[in-house]
């Protein structure tokens, strides 16, 4: 019999069973049901709702039950639809008529919108420190590269000189800011919302702050049909982990064209690599192909969550019950591919050669040739037209802006003198974009102090 059968008068249909139950994802908020409900317990306890007595013996059992579904005595059954139901039914199992004096004074609706908050705030500080280890590897990288030169792209055409530390950092400071974004999420989803009821709280006198203090919360929710009816804490991690995978995935198309034979600036460690069943001589990048597919995929609970949530009206809906399946996979999905990647990406090859040769073809120094002209008195539009005009002449003559001689160049400009070749040398075009955030080495070495600084101030 179901727990809520009291109104009804024949039993539900086994499709209709088989639909509306939610055990068999949401089983895995077990631990979060049982803490909310001895928080629960131990209130109405303390409150004088139920007597003393009776919340120990409550909390006594749900202990064990705890226990033995960890140990894995215990399995879930379709017939109690729910881990908050399954749990309150093998309560009162075990303890008879006490047991169904848990239920006091809440709501599933209120318990469930508990139970998700408790795990999300678990999960998101388990996710915030695979990014930290994340960010570490890449500082890493980044240390062991502050002089290795490669090409900057926009448009994947060749653009400017920078160095592999300032590549590596630039990711480093996206991480970091997915790290904010999920502590700010943390933040304004830590408010309990038990004592909400099913959507207009409750008549007996209980302690709200008490329950949310045993719980670890910062404070309650404000609004009872808030409290169980809106799941915009969910979106935005939902939304931040989207914006998190949007990284992954950038890094890992990065990492395919750079490990391609076109490109030939890493190897991938052959752990973190697999071949073809039929061409022998391949090595696949197949986990920062992974990767970015599973973006999609993440950014899909998004959307279905969004959906889920755009038309319902206050207060709970069943159609809320989809908001796990789309969490769980968003949350499962992250983890999954932040450890491999890290991996992937600290035993990964930087093939320095390769990078300087691509470095020293397309013209990248184009911009400092201008510059150059600039600081010797031309106006920038000049410069540039000038240095248009010799870039033309390079690649119709086959020639580079390092191999022409200085008569060449004066041929275009009587302000070129000797020092020109000093000026576009890939290593000055670096060093002297010394700004801050610049690819110098002293910038790239500010940018990795401030997020060596990072990594300490969280993981104090």
């Amino acid at each position: 019999m179901k727990l809520w059968s009291g109104r009804f008068e024949k039993n539900t249909d086994a499709l209709v069973d088989e639909l509306n139950a939610s055990i068999t994802f949401d089983s895995r908020l077990f631990r979060e049901d049982i803490m909310g409900s001895i928080a629960h317990v131990a209130m109405l306890g303390e409150t004088g709702i139920i007597s003393v007595k009776e919340a120990e013996k409550i909390k006594a059992a749900l202990y064990d039950i705890l226990h033995d579904i960890e140990d894995g005595k215990l399995a879930f059954t379709l017939e109690n639809e729910d881990i908050h139901m399954s749990i309150e039914a093998e309560l009162t199992r075990r303890i008879g008529e006490t047991g169904k004096r848990l239920h006091t004074a809440r709501s599933r609706n209120d318990q469930v919108a508990l139970d998700i908050r408790l795990y999300l705030k678990r999960e998101i500080m388990e996710m915030r420190e695979l990014i930290l280890t994340l960010i570490a590897a890449l500082h890493k990288k980044a240390e062991a590269h502050t002089q290795t030169v490669m090409p900057a792209y926009t448009h994947l055409q060749r653009a400017q000189p920078t160095t592999f530390a300032h590549y590596m950092m630039a990711y480093a400071n996206m991480f970091r800011r997915d790290v904010l974004r999920l502590e700010d999420c943390l933040e304004r989803m830590d408010e309990s919302p038990l004592g909400s009821g099913a959507l207009t709280g409750t008549t007996y006198p209980i302690d709200r702050e008490m329950v949310a203090r045993a719980l670890g919360f910062k404070r309650i929710t404000q609004n009872s049909l808030d409290g169980v009816s809106d799941r915009d804490f969910a979106i935005e991690l939902l939304s931040d982990l989207s914006i998190l995978m949007m990284h992954l995935s950038r890094l890992s198309e990065e990492i395919i064209l750079w490990c391609s034979w076109e490109f030939g600036f890493i190897e991938l460690d052959d752990a973190f690599s697999t071949g073809s069943s039929i061409m022998p001589q391949k090595k696949n990048p197949d986990i920062a192909e992974l990767v970015r597919g599973k973006t999609g995929r993440v950014y899909g609970d998004l959307m279905a969550l969004l959906t889920v949530m755009k038309g319902l009206p206050l207060a709970y809906n069943k159609d809320m019950q989809e908001d796990k399946e789309p969490l769980f996979d968003a949350i499962d999905t992250v983890k999954k591919c932040l450890p491999v990647f890290t991996a992937m990406l600290d035993t990964m090859t930087v093939r320095k050669d390769s990078m300087r040769k691509a470095a020293s073809r397309g013209f990248i120094n184009a911009t400092d040739c201008a510059d150059y002209l600039v600081k010797k008195g031309l106006a920038f539009r000049d410069a540039y037209t000038i240095v248009g005009k010799i870039v033309n002449y390079c690649i119709s003559s086959g020639k580079t802006l390092e191999t022409l001689g200085l008569d060449e160049y004066r041929s275009f400009s009587p302000v070129f003198e000797a020092d020109v070749f000093e000026a576009i040398d890939l290593k000055t075009c670096i060093n002297s974009r010394s700004v801050p955030g610049g690819p110098s080495v002293e910038s790239v070495r500010a940018q990795m102090n401030y997020i060596d600084g990072f990594l300490k101030e969280k993981t104090k």
